[in-house]
């Protein structure tokens, strides 16, 4: 596949979501979809909501136009490919809406993840799938359907989770969703999966174009229709692209990718389970929240947050190349 087409992908990306987000922001606001501040929040002032909409529809213009536009890359989709394709778009979309109902108008958690669940098997039912794990010092294990689906269900989910719960600063998730595409990038090509590095280049671009509206002081933020559209679109093609291999450690690489997301959800769960509170409250014992409480801004925080971020993607890619994840 062309170099240009994904250089095309990323420029769009950045192109269509720098166009779109002034427009979403108005809509935003006509429509009442604004974050109030709290005791929780650290901004001051009501901040529009809806900045996943203008990503969402940047990343479908900018991945269409390729495909449009690219014989080589309509030449490297197979019919699984196609099938998956399909799957992930109608899950982007679907995600997007339940993010801008839960913007405006508020869900509970349980069905908000509910909602997930339904996407991920809708995900499911186009290919896109863990059908077999590689398990240190015992081999591949190949799943049965059952257990195919608990697994894809529960990576879908959890994955999507995460990337909500960490946008909580100016820049925070459009940062981090940023190193996480470029890393994903890297691997893709790397590992000769050129229509997942394409996507990925659509991603690292509209993550890019959202963060030149959302840096501090931020004009607009994501919501959650932004986080979960990106956490599902992380969760979904690193089970496409990522996770297909049968090297030992092939599991871990997408761990280290989005290490400060997972991570901090992972510790998130857990203090609220010895705290014996409901594991869906919010708190402000977040990764973010402690290093605010240390004194740092803002910004500092966001940067410190992007460079732990990076640092862990470029381990996945140092596991990427020691222990044979690629073959």
């Amino acid at each position: 596949m062309s170099v240009r087409a994904q250089i095309a992908a990323a420029v769009l990306g950045f192109l269509f979501t720098l166009i779109l987000i002034p427009i979403v922001k108005r809509i935003a606001v006509a429509c009442g979809a604004l974050d109030k501040p709290n005791a929780r929040k650290v901004h001051q002032v009501p901040i529009p909501l809806w900045g996943g909409l203008g990503v969402s529809i940047g990343y479908f213009l900018s991945l269409g136009a390729v495909i449009w536009l690219s014989s080589s890359f309509r030449a490297a989709l197979t019919d699984n490919m196609i099938s998956q394709l399909i799957g992930m778009t109608i899950g982007g979309v679907l995600i997007v809406i339940v993010g801008m109902v839960d913007d405006r108008f508020g869900m509970p958690a349980k069905v908000k993840l509910a909602l997930q669940l339904v996407i991920g098997a809708v995900m499911y039912y186009f290919g896109v799938r863990i059908d077999y794990i590689a398990v240190p010092f015992y081999g591949v294990c190949f799943l049965s359907a059952w257990q195919s689906i608990a697994v894809t269900l529960f990576w879908i989910a959890g994955i999507t989770n995460a990337l909500n719960l960490i946008d909580g600063l100016d820049g925070l998730l459009a940062g981090v969703s940023f190193t996480v595409a470029a890393v994903f990038f890297v691997v893709s090509i790397l590992k000769g999966q050129f229509v997942i590095a394409l996507v990925m280049a659509c991603l690292l671009g509209c993550s890019l174009g959202f963060l030149r509206y959302n840096f501090n002081p931020a004009q607009i933020f994501m919501g959650d229709t932004g986080s979960l559209f990106f956490g599902l679109m992380f969760a979904g093609w690193s089970i496409i692209g990522l996770l297909k291999s049968t090297a030992t450690f092939a599991f871990v690489l997408p761990l280290f990718l989005m290490a400060v997301p997972i991570f901090d959800t992972a510790f998130a769960i857990v203090r609220r389970l010895i705290a014996h509170k409901p594991i869906f409250q919010a708190d402000k014992g977040h990764l973010h929240h402690r290093l605010l409480a240390l004194g740092l801004s803002q910004r500092q925080v966001v940067l410190v947050i992007y460079a732990i971020n990076t640092l862990f993607g470029l381990c996945g890619l140092a596991l990427f190349y020691w222990t044979g994840v690629g073959e």
